[in-house]
């Protein structure tokens, strides 16, 4: 992991309001240490959603490549025609 601001926990516990307005303003994670390794990021909460959210769509894309390799899709004039019959039934 490269993290440009890498901070004591020391550092966290005397200075906190001042850790998370740095990440608020920045947008820039700070990784916290204990013993001199990196135990953990403090990060703004619209990053972290960020991240979460990309995540989220590189396991949906992850599944959809696993779904075609495995053969399970369905032409696309098949579900135009799916779509059509259902909306005969309404």
């Amino acid at each position: 992991m490269n993290f440009l601001n890498i901070q004591p926990i020391s550092y966290l516990k005397t200075n906190t309001s001042d850790v998370v307005k740095q990440v608020l303003e920045t947008h820039d994670p700070v990784a916290i240490t204990v013993n001199g390794r990196v135990q953990a990021v403090v990060q703004d909460a619209v990053s972290y959603q960020k991240t979460q959210d990309q995540l989220a769509m590189l396991r949906i894309l992850a599944l959809g490549r696993k779904q075609i390799e495995e053969g399970k899709v369905i032409d696309h004039d098949d579900v135009v025609a799916l779509l059509e019959a259902e909306d005969d039934e309404n």
